[in-house]
């Protein structure tokens, strides 16, 4: 996992194809934004309490590395960083 740019992550999940896309991401949002309430309450204030405010966007963006090699995503994940140092601010 990268965090980057302060507003999203990069993740390289690895699953069986019976798991969809929709679940896993439904999963990782749920587990995530309750572990993240649970360690800063006052994120509660923010998102969860007022209306229509959420901690994770309602969209995502995934795709299939295919016969691609998993280091070679992990590197490409890795390198994001270094590109997102170098946008101005």
């Amino acid at each position: 996992m990268e965090i980057g740019q302060d507003d999203h992550i990069h993740l390289l999940v690895t699953a069986p194809p019976k798991i969809s896309v929709t679940n896993i991401v439904r999963v990782l949002k749920g587990i995530s934004a309750r572990q993240l309430f649970l360690r800063f309450p006052e994120l509660k204030s923010r998102y969860w309490k007022v209306k229509n405010r959420h901690l994770w966007s309602p969209g995502y963006f995934a795709e299939s590395i295919g016969t691609t090699n998993q280091d070679a995503v992990a590197k490409y994940i890795d390198d994001q960083r270094e590109k997102e140092k170098q946008l101005p601010e």
